[in-house]
């Protein structure tokens, strides 16, 4: 049981959306502001502007969740803020393969991070889409997700907020066997279609998970995004009026990503936080 007297968990969270507006942070925050609100110990976050700022969190933090972002996610660009973003991975790698150290840190990838993730781990290949993805769309679990706690309470499919121009596909298996990596769930299976499924989520190790889709997007945030004039003009020039009085529609379906943000985040953090808090 978590005590009222524990000492504060101490979150850190990444920001990679380099100065441009987004709903990514605050549907992070709010998730972290409900999250506070019912639980015994109290949650503290502290934001670093990762891109801009070069701003890189120290060890000091217990959880960790870095953000979605914009741009070309292949690390090749020779960017400062890259190099000490996978600098930062090394040192969580490092302390958790520590024995000494019993409280591991634990971190959540989330789309731009999740594919810059996968590329420091070497789990398969980040490449530029044919055309954008943009919309709610189903995403399948594969069989280790049905074990995964992170999962705990989604239907499979569950539904997710997905935003990207890039993807990660041709999954390294012998990589991942190396790893003791699991993956976990794919775009819609479409047999007919001959092009590689992306991988939309993968645990990377028993402290570290990530989802190409936005697990904090909320239906207040995606109606704001989806209504500012120059979203919803894009998603009409390239997919029609009949997209986007869709995409507004699914917004308050409780089983579409209503029930995603409910559970994905949150049970990352509830997992964490009781591990992190466990007397034995």
């Amino acid at each position: 049981m978590i005590s009222n007297n524990s000492a504060p968990i101490k979150i850190a969270l990444l920001d990679l959306y380099n100065g441009e507006p987004n709903e990514g942070m605050r549907g992070i925050r709010e998730v972290l502001t409900y999250l506070n609100s019912i639980h015994a110990v109290t949650i503290e976050w502290k934001e670093f502007d990762v891109r801009i700022s070069k701003e890189l969190p120290s060890i000091d933090f217990d959880i960790y969740i870095s953000s979605g972002g914009p741009g070309n996610p292949i690390t090749n660009q020779n960017e400062i803020w890259e190099s000490r973003y996978f600098r930062w991975i090394d040192s969580i790698m490092t302390w958790n393969e520590n024995k000494e150290n019993h409280k591991k840190k634990y971190v959540f990838f989330i789309c731009h991070s999740f594919q810059m993730a996968s590329q420091y781990f070497n789990i398969g290949n980040v490449t530029k889409r044919k055309s954008s993805a943009f919309g709610i769309f189903p995403i399948h679990m594969l069989t280790e997700a049905k074990k995964e706690p992170v999962f705990q309470g989604l239907p499979d499919p569950f539904y997710g907020v997905d935003s990207r121009e890039y993807q990660l596909i041709e999954p390294n298996l012998e990589k991942i066997d190396a790893l003791g990596a699991t993956l976990l769930c794919i775009e819609k299976d479409r047999p007919h279609v001959a092009l590689e499924r992306a991988i939309m989520a993968i645990r990377f190790n028993p402290y570290m998970v990530g989802t190409q889709f936005h697990p904090e997007a909320d239906a207040k945030g995606m109606s704001m995004y989806l209504q500012r004039d120059d979203k919803k003009k894009t998603v009409i020039e390239n997919y029609g009026i009949e997209k986007w009085e869709s995409m507004i529609n699914q917004l308050n379906d409780p089983d579409k990503i209503l029930i995603t943000n409910r559970y994905v985040l949150p049970n990352f953090i509830n997992q964490s936080i009781e591990a992190l808090t466990d007397p034995y």
